[in-house]
């Protein structure tokens, strides 16, 4: 249990960080509240609300960093005492600015993962890659990836998919497998004459060849391929 003493330093603490802020706020020449979206009026040498929500969020960081050596018990209650203070003061600008990191950490993973596609040996102008190794097979738009890369089953040993460059040669909604005793093949879209074909299916277990895509990817391949389309399978 938390000692007297911790509480006592606790709400001391917390006490001095709310202080801390509000002359941060008042150091600015902004001591009234406003919401982190609305904007103060504007003068030649006054602050701007963006420069007041700096100036508290600033302290606020050094508060945070100033207590991250303390005990858990002291440590939480000091800087939920210091972020409900810059709630206070400041409205919304801590929830805009995890905003804008969550907004940045979104744009550097997409970056990295069409940088990583990009280095495939999948051409820019095919519509749609096959990474057999991968297991993996994502659609393209001008070289940029539009969807995927999702998870997908090929051919087993002795029944590979075919790699290399082909088209889209025809596309069926509601297929069925002839030579597998009218096996259901939905959204089928065929890319070579002897009956290979990206289709809805199995992705734990192998297919006589074809790309099996789970349920929810087989029709946005149906629905974004086109007859002409290139493939692209290694």
């Amino acid at each position: 249990m938390m000692s007297a003493n911790f509480r006592s330093f606790a709400r001391r603490a917390t006490g001095i960080g709310a202080a801390v802020i509000m002359a941060a706020s008042l150091g600015t020449g902004a001591a009234s509240a406003q919401p982190a979206g609305s904007q103060m009026p504007t003068m030649p040498g006054l602050p701007t609300q963006d420069d007041v929500n700096n100036a508290i969020l600033g302290a606020r960081d050094g508060i945070h960093a100033q207590t991250q050596n303390l005990p858990g018990e002291i440590r939480q209650p000091i800087n939920q005492g210091v972020d409900d203070a810059v709630n206070f003061i400041a409205p919304g600008a801590l929830a805009q600015r995890e905003e804008v990191r969550k907004a940045e950490a979104a744009r550097q993973a997409e970056a990295a993962r069409q940088a990583e596609l990009r280095s495939t040996p999948c051409p820019a102008d095919a519509a749609v890659c096959v990474d057999i190794a991968g297991r993996r097979t994502w659609l393209q738009n001008g070289g940029k990836v539009s969807y995927g890369p999702v998870v997908m089953s090929p051919g087993r040993p002795g029944q590979e998919t075919p790699r290399g460059t082909f088209h889209v040669t025809r596309k069926v909604k509601d297929e069925i497998s002839y030579e597998f005793n009218n096996a259901p093949m939905p959204y089928a879209v065929y890319f070579t004459n002897n009956g290979h074909a990206f289709h809805q299916g199995t992705v734990n277990v192998e297919s006589a060849g074809c790309v099996r895509l789970q349920a929810q990817d087989a029709p946005v391949f149906f629905n974004s391929l086109n007859i002409g389309d290139k493939v692209f399978i290694y």
